[in-house]
């Protein structure tokens, strides 16, 4: 019996494969071919769209012959198509001379334009499901009833939902042309579950009205329909736009944190008004150019991993910056703001001089990584970038990391002593100097990943953190000096304000709005959000 099994095993598979070969060699039927080298348009139009309706090569390689003026026909009524002294014939699949009788098929601008069409819904059968995708999408918007038999067959065939849910959708805005009203009327209900809002449009046109007063549309129930889909869709568009806003909102809050949470430390903590903290994130940010120039010149084949090693670079320099400043000049400084202000205002233009005469005075770009480039639909058309999507991620666990070091180090340990009672640590042993000196590295080594951040947002130049230093300020006064949580709550809710503000006010007054704000709020509540407790307050 084995043998037997064995024989039919192989004679299926013979089989198969001849049968593959044979699909692969099929031939279109002349019937169909015949009329497009007559002279009757509308004959030669419905054989364009059976032809296509087929979705193979050889019907894809016949229509971009007749679109490139390279289909012939014999006397006979044979079609060929001609590629230099070869001609196709697609009747057969053979290949041979180009016959001395062979004309050329003559298409006119209607024909032609009927041909890109076919040509268009063709690529609904591309191996690549972008190209169907871009193809479904582009039908979305021109619909043709005399595309549905290639339709309905991509329909058939598509596996991807997301592609079969938009080729849906085609065949819906396809049925609004219909003659019959009960079939334009279950398209437009069928359009109610759509998220594309721009079919909105399309339905708009039919509740116009003509110069004399009539309908566009005619049905009264078809009218209706399109009222009821047109407020679902804009339900859905208040959703998707109300989504958007909040997720930019928390992505702009996150960028603010990121740039405020060290300048609570310096400023909250220790009291310095760090007019050159914009500068740390600068230089965090060019930081993580450097690493990226480092990695595209020896290890190409790992580029997707400069972001990695930029993260403890950046908050290594930024850090060590910090510390440089506070050993060499802040130290001097203590209990002396206005002084203190000028100096650092100083050090930031000395900072951004520098960094012109290395780097130069244009700014530079910081590629995303592969694995941060593109993003995730949510609601049918809302794009959430993962650039974005990361940040705000990473923000919360900087923010996370810091309360660990601040709560449960012995360095947390002694920054918060000196910061509620400098001369009493002072006097049971606590090194205040060294702690202010490491405290003020930690906050700017924490911009420096800020500048991390930033640069995988825009393009990184000198002037990149003069954008951040006064939101900063108004994030950590609006908190609560010193306060963690504070910080947190004040610079997630200006991103989400500012947002929702912008596109009724526009961005510089949002931005006044907000400022006026926080100076009212300050008369009423100077200790911020979170009052700083301990006896130095007192």
């Amino acid at each position: 019996m084995k043998p037997v099994r064995t024989f039919l095993r192989t004679a299926a598979v013979v089989l198969g494969l001849w049968l593959q070969l044979g699909a692969a060699h099929a031939a279109i039927d002349p019937a169909l071919l015949k009329p497009l080298t007559g002279d009757d348009s509308d004959a030669r139009i419905a054989a364009v769209d059976r032809i296509a309706a087929l979705g193979t090569d050889d019907a894809r390689r016949v229509l971009e012959a007749m679109d490139n003026d390279a289909l012939y026909a014999t006397p006979s009524g044979t079609v060929l198509v001609v590629d230099g002294t070869q001609a196709w014939n697609p009747a057969t699949g053979k290949t041979g001379p180009v016959p001395d009788d062979a004309d050329g098929v003559i298409v006119n601008n209607r024909i032609r334009g009927e041909v890109e069409t076919a040509l268009a819904g063709l690529q609904l059968f591309s191996r690549d499901r972008g190209v169907r995708l871009s193809a479904a999408q582009n039908l979305l918007q021109n619909a043709d009833p005399s595309q549905m038999p290639t339709i309905e067959k991509a329909l058939a065939a598509e596996q991807d939902q997301d592609i079969k849910a938009i080729l849906k959708q085609v065949v819906a805005v396809a049925h609004l042309s219909s003659p019959d009203a009960a079939v334009r009327r279950a398209a437009v209900a069928a359009l109610a579950d759509t998220t594309d809002a721009s079919l909105t449009p399309t339905l708009q046109r039919m509740l116009a009205k003509n110069p004399d007063g009539s309908y566009v549309e005619p049905d009264a129930g078809v009218r209706a329909e399109a009222v009821r889909t047109l407020a679902a869709l804009q339900r859905h568009q208040s959703l998707v736009d109300l989504t958007g806003k909040l997720f930019y909102g928390i992505s702009l809050g996150s960028v603010l944190l990121l740039a405020a949470l060290g300048l609570a430390i310096t400023f909250g903590l220790m009291g310095i008004i760090n007019m050159a903290h914009g500068e740390m994130l600068m230089i965090g940010a060019y930081t993580t150019y450097v690493c990226q120039l480092f990695f595209r010149k020896f290890f190409p084949g790992a580029i997707d991993a400069y972001l990695v090693a930029a993260l403890p670079a950046a908050f290594l320099v930024t850090a060590a910056v910090g510390i440089a400043l506070e050993r060499l000049v802040i130290r001097w400084l203590y209990g002396r703001p206005l002084e203190t202000l000028l100096c650092t205002w100083g050090i930031s233009l000395i900072l951004m001089q520098a960094v012109r005469t290395i780097f130069g005075a244009q700014n530079v770009e910081v590629a995303n990584p592969s694995w941060m480039s593109g993003g995730v639909t949510v609601l049918g058309s809302l794009v959430l970038s993962y650039n974005r999507i990361v940040i705000v991620v990473f923000s919360l666990c900087v923010v996370a990391a810091v309360w660990l070091l601040l709560n449960k180090t012995r360095l947390g340990l002694f920054v918060r002593a000196v910061t509620q009672n400098r001369r009493m640590a002072d006097c049971v042993g606590v090194p205040t100097g060294r702690i202010d000196m490491l405290t003020f590295g930690l906050g700017c080594g924490i911009a420096g990943l800020g500048g991390v951040a930033l640069s995988q947002l825009g393009n990184v130049g000198p002037d990149l953190g003069q954008g951040y230093i006064v939101d900063s300020f108004m994030v950590v006064v609006l908190g609560g000096v010193g306060q963690l949580a504070g910080t947190v709550i004040a610079a997630l809710g200006l991103g989400e304000v500012n947002k929702f503000l912008e596109p009724y006010a526009g961005a510089v007054l949002a931005k006044i709005a907000i400022l006026v704000f926080i100076i009212i709020f300050i008369q009423k509540r100077p200790q911020g959000l979170f009052a700083l407790k301990g006896r130095s307050v007192e």
